[in-house]
């Protein structure tokens, strides 16, 4: 074994600049393998932390028709309901359009107290408590634009009218890897209180409730008592677990996700085709040599692991270096895209099925030329020779 695996080192390096060439674009395929597996990965983070004693009521005909607040009090009363809060989606402009960012308008402590994966300091709670245009940022999106504690952010309103002011008081984190830390939240009451002087039809209503439930097993029973409480009303609902809401969006984007999947076939497809290639001009070259050894009594099978050995080193080099370029390359992803996707990070499972599929395609991409050298006859084989 020690024997072999010398000879196939040996054979890689024997054409140093087609090996490297071929290496290389093993490794670029396996990067952007990795950044369009680690981008579907992305788009179902807000599902895989999805927890399962938390609920969603939404309007039953779209999420972009409102609800009254006065459904929290009916809500709060149902047996097994632990806790409940309110939310609105703000939607504003900082500065520039491209300066994309999730705001909340939210109902207060208690829609974040339903969250325990975010941690807030004590003083942002209470500046939170006293002061109606206070705010509170998360992590990341602080870092992106400079913000620091005091700093005063106008956001241009494009679902409500008006420019709205708020004090950033608190910046929350994650207590966990993987906690989106970009989100904006303000109170719903100081948005509540223009919305009565410049629109009063769409005041007391926000968009969305957040239910906590004590036993995830009973998630389903509370939410058809939820949604039969306001059936037949103006503003009837649709409640769901958070997962099945957060697969909702997915849903949404299914052609999108679908298409990135292919292409990231597509991909190793294409990098088969080169490998293959390049070992079927490899045994050409040796054909001689692979009929000389099973001359002198070694098998077909010792001539596949040649050749299987020499591609599959090959491309699992090339799949090492794609892994380790998938972390700088996932930092440049992540600042291009973390308005919209607030976790983007190669997970183990993704830089493991690199590795993997890289394997694979190195023992694909042997099959043809290991099959073709053995039904070659050996004298036929040796007239090669020089």
């Amino acid at each position: 074994m020690t024997d072999l695996l010398k000879i196939i080192l040996r054979n890689v390096f024997r054409h140093r600049l087609r090996s490297g060439l071929t290496v290389l674009g093993v490794a670029i395929a396996m990067l952007a393998f990795s950044m369009l597996r680690t981008l579907v990965g992305a788009w179902y983070v807000g599902v895989d932390f999805a927890s399962d004693n938390r609920l969603v009521t939404r309007n039953k005909t779209s999420l972009i028709y409102s609800l009254p607040i006065a459904y929290e009090n009916k809500i709060r009363q149902i047996e097994g309901v632990t806790g409940v809060a309110f939310g609105s989606w703000y939607g504003g402009i900082y500065k520039e359009k491209k300066n994309f960012f999730a705001q909340y308008a939210i109902s207060g402590l208690e829609y974040v107290d339903l969250y325990p994966e975010f941690i807030i300091s004590e003083e942002a709670r209470t500046a939170f408590s006293k002061e109606r245009n206070t705010a509170i940022a998360g992590k990341k999106l602080a870092a992106r634009f400079n913000w620091k504690i005091g700093d005063v952010i106008p956001l241009e309103g494009t679902i409500y009218p008006g420019t709205m002011e708020f004090v950033l008081r608190g910046i929350y984190k994650g207590k966990r890897k993987g906690t989106d830390e970009t989100a904006f939240f303000f109170r719903w009451d100081y948005l509540n209180e223009m919305l009565k002087k410049t629109m009063p039809d769409r005041a007391n209503k926000t968009g969305w409730y957040v239910v906590r439930v004590r036993d995830a097993d009973q998630a389903a029973e509370i939410s058809n008592k939820i949604d039969k409480m306001f059936a037949n009303s103006l503003a009837e609902t649709l409640t769901e677990t958070e997962k099945a809401f957060q697969l909702g969006f997915v849903a949404m984007t299914d052609a999108i996700v679908a298409a990135i999947q292919i292409i990231s076939v597509v991909v190793v497809g294409i990098i088969l085709l080169v490998l293959a290639n390049t070992m079927s001009m490899t045994a050409r070259e040796r054909t001689s040599e692979y009929s000389a050894l099973k001359a002198i009594g070694f098998g077909n099978w010792f001539i596949f692991m040649l050749i299987a050995g020499e591609s599959m080193a090959i491309a699992l080099t090339g799949g090492i270096i794609g892994v380790i370029l998938s972390f700088p390359g996932a930092d440049v992803f992540r600042k291009q895209l973390e308005s919209f996707l607030p976790v983007f990070e190669p997970s183990l499972s993704t830089l493991a099925l690199v590795l993997g599929v890289a394997m694979l395609v190195g023992l694909l991409a042997s099959l043809a030329p290991a099959i073709r050298v053995s039904r070659i006859p050996i004298a036929e084989g040796l007239a090669h020779m020089g």
